[in-house]
């Protein structure tokens, strides 16, 4: 008996030391940079004053649990451990094309896609550049995340001085670490929800180059051109406290155009209310992958990407957030076969360019081959 207490208490104790390792050793791994920082001081207290900011973090307009009813944490760790799901990689590389970003003409009015959901924006002499990640990852973990063969065809480097760049939120894959820091002396100014600031000072960006906006404010560029900050449907987080920085969409609203971009998303009535407020829209910049019907509140599938279109009255759609890493279950082209499928009869023009292929803004139809078809 005494030796079983004696076992026992060694193996107590050993896996006290266990615990105590793997808890300092995540600890210490948290600590870098690429995690990001918390809001503290005034940055807080500007916070605590949101009415979108209620019990210690911020709060979607409508009720949005992590799981849809039907759906548990148990239910989908059990699907992701022993379940397969096959063609959620392409086994070819993604085409694309490299477009001379460094001597676009000055009037020139474009947009160019880059995988996932970067874009470049050069419009009525501004450029703005949104959600880059080219680091080829968006996991914190080193080896995992990896983006699909073809899809790192830019570089930092590429790009002409940014004069806006826009952040919808601080998960990995729209807050990349290694890309803010190449583009540090690049972008003038960053506009960004409530809260993601605090990432971007402690990876040095100056305070003066940041401007954090609550929903329903505009930050005016100039006469006649405008950033609107608007709701979304979605989350944050960067480490293991959540939802302590806010969430955004936008509306870059030119002398001649409107183009909205989502951010990430479920769908719910804040389309329609943007659409009521400021359609037509020319353009709409939405998210149509990395979804699920278990997280469908927090990203949206197909058919409620069209529906989200449409309330917005959209004339044109881009669909983003696919093609260059693995976030969910589907098979990497269903998005687009799916949005291709459901725009059928629709007055909405579905823009499908490959990687660096620029969008014509000045163009009211520009045909796109349905590339994702001859991919393996």
């Amino acid at each position: 008996m005494t030796r079983i207490k004696t076992l026992l208490k060694k193996m107590a104790i050993g896996a006290l030391i266990l615990i105590s390792v793997v808890t300092a050793s995540v600890s210490a791994f948290m600590l870098h940079p690429k995690f990001g920082e918390l809001p503290v001081g005034e940055r807080q207290i500007r916070i605590s004053r949101s009415p979108n900011f209620r019990n210690g973090r911020f709060q979607n307009r409508t009720e949005t649990p992590t799981y849809a009813p039907g759906y548990s944490l148990a239910g989908e760790l059990h699907k992701q451990i022993f379940k397969k799901y096959p063609g959620r990689c392409p086994q070819s590389a993604i085409p694309s094309v490299k477009t001379d970003l460094l001597h676009l003409t000055e009037d020139s009015n474009v947009i160019v896609w880059f995988g996932h959901s970067s874009c470049f924006i050069k419009v009525d002499g501004k450029t703005i550049l949104i959600d880059p990640v080219f680091s080829g990852s968006v996991s914190p973990i080193p080896r995992t995340g990896k983006s699909f063969k073809g899809t790192d065809f830019y570089i930092a480097e590429d790009f002409p001085p940014i004069d806006y760049l826009l952040i919808s939120h601080d998960h990995y894959d729209h807050l990349d670490y290694k890309t803010a820091l190449a583009l540090k002396n690049k972008a003038r100014q960053v506009i960004c929800g409530l809260g993601v600031g605090a990432h971007f000072e402690r990876w040095g960006y100056r305070a003066d180059q940041l401007i954090e906006m609550d929903w329903d404010e505009t930050v005016k560029i100039d006469t006649d051109f405008a950033i609107h900050v608007l709701p979304a449907r979605h989350k944050s987080g960067r480490g293991f406290r959540q939802n302590r920085t806010l969430w955004v969409s936008f509306l870059i609203q030119t002398p001649k155009k409107k183009i909205y971009y989502s951010g990430d998303s479920g769908y719910d009535k804040h389309f329609s209310e943007i659409g009521n407020k400021y359609g037509p829209i020319d353009l709409a910049i939405l998210e149509n992958g990395q979804y699920d019907s278990a997280w469908h509140y927090v990203h949206m599938l197909p058919h409620e990407t069209m529906q989200a279109a449409s309330d917005l009255k959209a004339k044109q759609m881009l669909p983003v957030h696919h093609s260059k890493f693995i976030l969910a279950r589907h098979p990497w082209d269903e998005p687009l076969a799916r949005i291709d499928e459901l725009s059928k009869g629709s007055e909405i023009g579905i823009l499908t360019p490959v990687i660096g292929e620029p969008i014509k803004l000045e163009e009211s139809y520009q045909p796109f081959r349905k590339w994702w078809k001859a991919i393996d």
